[in-house]
């Protein structure tokens, strides 16, 4: 997974690209406000940690947490 950093980076290299194209055409240029950046950022952050949280392993039972700990032995054991 990339660095937080680099995900700025390139999504901020592809905006201003977009805006460049978009000036050379002679179409208008994007109009981005803070607020509508951090309403992305946020939305963003909210599926990838949903997905990530998703994707996990997440055992709560007595039962579920007993296979976890087998599963690891088993690893270990190879």
């Amino acid at each position: 997974m990339p660095k937080t950093e680099t995900i700025v980076r390139v999504g901020v290299l592809i905006v201003t690209l977009a805006n460049a194209v978009l000036a050379f055409i002679g179409k208008t240029e994007l109009d981005i406000s803070e607020n509508t950046l951090y309403t992305v950022a946020t939305l963003i952050t909210t599926v990838g940690a949903s997905m990530w949280a998703a994707w996990k392993n997440n055992s709560f039972t007595k039962e579920a947490k007993e296979a976890d700990e087998y599963m690891k032995e088993l690893k270990n054991n190879k």
